[in-house]
């Protein structure tokens, strides 16, 4: 028992000191800064595959018709049916913003089991500029991302920028519960990643590329079955050679409410996803979890003996936990505001554990009301 108090004592210290680790490497990134460069707007196509809307898409989605940006813009949107609702979206905000570069297209036939990468497919094949933008149907972002978003790619050696998004409108306890997976975790975990390697996958909620690059790799359509496009592209343009970027500006996902199940099945196919992805790196961000060992070590040690130091260096643990994950929750919101309360951060973590095994006992997804099974390549077939 001594030696297993030993043990998860130090799984304790380590998991703790990760925690330090992703928040020191969050704090040297210059999160929310512009870094626009004067004179520079060469020309864009931005490819926006949409399927259904809720109350916040045609905000979203305004938001990329209003930017303020010096160079030429063209801007895409793909239904696979022409009767979806969202046509009727498109069809009132292109009338609200006339723009004779910004049109409603209709991708028919589409092939892959990954329906977003298929209509990416076919707009590809419709844009005219040699940068192309991608972005999903929730993204919100600020009038002159652009500007910014466009910056690294004065270097030659840059073939892909991206940035980091936040979930913006947690409306439910389960969808606070993801956003502290999102706007504490998440993106301080990819600037750990970055501490150690170059970026070499990419965030999907936007995404700029050089044509030249795309068409390296097979462009889109040679992403059609994958479920993780996003990381696919960053990582195939990554082994070419290319540098991936990230810019400093955070936009902003407005999801529909959610209860727990529809958030445990979209956290479950995220966690299969990276498990696909990066399966060692996944196995071992089980030692992460800054709540998880340090209970484990208290319950061992109260096991062995009744001493008020292990309690009281077990609720030191779990109050730096807490307290990093809130600070990086305020730091990743402009207005510095906290979507979710200090008790989910455990909490959290403690759900976190159950997926971790989850991500390990199946190959099933659920995504847009269909069940796909996951193979190990990372790509998708259909179930039912």
């Amino acid at each position: 028992m001594n030696l297993l108090r030993l043990i998860f004592f130090a799984l304790a210290l380590l998991s703790v000191a990760i925690a330090c680790w992703q928040w020191l490497a969050a704090r040297k990134f210059p999160l929310h800064q512009t870094i626009a460069v004067p004179g520079f707007a060469p020309a864009i196509s931005i490819l926006k595959p949409l399927k259904g809307c809720d109350e916040t898409t045609a905000a979203s989605l305004e938001s990329w018709l209003k930017q303020n940006y010096a160079g030429p813009l063209e801007i895409l949107f793909g239904v696979a049916d022409a009767n979806d609702p969202v046509c009727v979206i498109v069809h009132d905000l292109l009338a609200k913003n006339p723009n004779p570069n910004a049109q409603l297209v209709v991708c028919h036939n589409l092939t892959g089991t990954n329906a977003k990468a298929a209509k990416l497919a076919q707009l590809e094949k419709l844009a005219h500029y040699d940068l192309i933008l991608i972005s999903d149907a929730d993204v919100r972002v600020p009038l002159d991302l652009l500007a910014s978003f466009i910056a690294p790619l004065r270097d030659e050696k840059t073939a892909l920028v991206n940035c980091f998004y936040r979930l913006a409108n947690p409306t439910s306890t389960a969808m606070r519960w993801e956003a502290i997976a999102i706007n504490a975790d998440f993106w301080s975990q990819v600037l750990q990643s970055a501490t150690l390697k170059p970026l070499d996958f990419a965030l999907g909620a936007a995404i700029l590329v050089r044509r030249k690059a795309l068409g390296e790799i097979g462009g889109f359509q040679a992403l059609a079955d994958s479920l993780a496009d996003d990381y696919q592209l960053g990582h195939r343009i990554a082994k070419n050679g290319h540098h991936i970027a990230l810019c400093p500006v955070v936009v902003d996902c407005w999801d529909a409410p959610m209860n727990w199940s529809q958030v445990w099945k979209h956290q479950l196919r995220w966690a299969r996803t990276v498990r696909v992805c990066q399966p060692l790196p996944y196995f071992f961000s089980l030692l992460a979890n800054a709540t998880l060992w340090p209970l484990l070590w208290l319950l061992v040690s109260l096991a062995t003996t009744l001493t008020i130091c292990a309690p009281l260096t077990a609720l030191a643990f779990l109050l730096i936990r807490i307290g990093l994950a809130q600070n990086l929750q305020r730091r990743f919101t402009p207005e510095r505001k906290l979507v979710s309360p200090a008790w989910l951060v455990p909490v959290k973590d403690l759900l976190q554990v159950a997926l971790w095994f989850s991500a390990f006992a199946g190959n099933k997804v659920e995504w847009r009301g269909r069940v796909m099974k996951l193979r190990r390549d990372g790509t998708l077939c259909i179930e039912n």
